[in-house]
């Protein structure tokens, strides 16, 4: 896996009207939809997010834990 300065970063994002994250930019540009942006993460190519399965069983990208709520996707940008 590369490390953490070599992996690309979400900067942006796009959300649907019901305000739920669609689409992703990441730090060289890249635009993810959230199925491409769901692959990437499990394959370790993005840092600072990761992947859980939620209650209605479906997997869900989410940024790491770290207590800085700053950083949260939600709080990311637009596009």
């Amino acid at each position: 896996m590369e490390s953490s300065n070599e992996r690309e970063r979400f900067i942006a994002a796009q959300k649907n009207g019901d305000g739920d994250l669609r689409s992703f930019q990441t730090s060289s540009g890249r635009v993810l939809d959230y199925q491409q942006a769901l692959q990437e993460v499990q394959a370790g190519k993005i840092a600072g997010v990761n992947v859980f399965k939620g209650r209605d069983g479906e997997m869900y990208i989410r940024g790491d834990a770290d207590g800085d709520p700053t950083n949260n996707l939600d709080q990311l940008p637009l596009f």
